[in-house]
């Protein structure tokens, strides 16, 4: 006599369903990661789906477009800064905010953000303007202020070198080399930029 027998397959444990913000911070999380990894002109809305581990209509849902989307996810993902670095010396100071700078530009919702200003075309750039302005240019441009300021009140900096020129001056160069040229920002570039480029013009008294 034969006996069968019958196992029945093990039970499939299913992942909880994710709503509202938990579900929106994984879809903005997959979006960071696909322009960090793919860039923006490889990011779909499908991979992004595929990457929260949830249905493209989840994604279409609460962001029409991919500019949107990318918006959001910028937003949520940079970092903050919110006080200037003081070890007691304008040159101190600004080489801690910009080592700090080179961490924000080469972690992963920095390299997001560097893959849309290098990929994207005239009319998308402008979608992002705001993005960029209120979340990396006005903060960055804030501390350099602060520092500046901080560096006349001490004497080591001359009083008319704090102005919109010299404050935009650290973060047009970081970002210019790092488009233009490649450069990773390592301590030595970091202390020649310094030493080099911002002491002299904030201590020359100009011709």
């Amino acid at each position: 006599m034969v006996t069968s027998r019958w196992t029945a397959a093990p039970a499939q444990t299913a992942s909880p369903r994710r709503r509202g913000a938990v579900l929106e911070r994984a879809i903005l999380d997959a979006a960071l990661e696909q322009l960090s990894t793919v860039g923006w002109n490889g990011l779909t809305m499908e991979g992004v789906a595929a990457g929260a581990q949830t249905g493209k209509a989840a994604v279409y849902r609460r962001w029409p477009s991919k500019e949107d989307l990318v918006a959001d996810a910028l937003r949520a993902g940079l970092p903050r800064f919110e006080e200037a670095p003081d070890l007691g010396g304008v040159r101190e100071d600004l080489l801690e905010l910009c080592r700090q700078a080179r961490e924000a530009m080469f972690s992963r919702p920095g390299s997001a953000l560097r893959s849309v200003i290098h990929e994207c075309d005239q009319t998308q750039a402008e979608r992002f303007h705001a993005v960029i302005f209120n979340g990396v240019v006005e903060p960055s441009v804030k501390l350099l202020r602060q520092i500046i300021t901080r560096g006349v009140g001490r004497g080591e900096v001359r009083p008319d070198a704090a102005n919109d020129y010299v404050f935009d001056a650290i973060p047009a160069m970081m970002m210019y080399r790092s488009k233009m040229r490649g450069s990773e920002w390592d301590d030595q570039d970091v202390e020649e930029m310094i030493d080099r480029f911002m002491l002299p013009l904030l201590r020359s008294s100009g011709p």
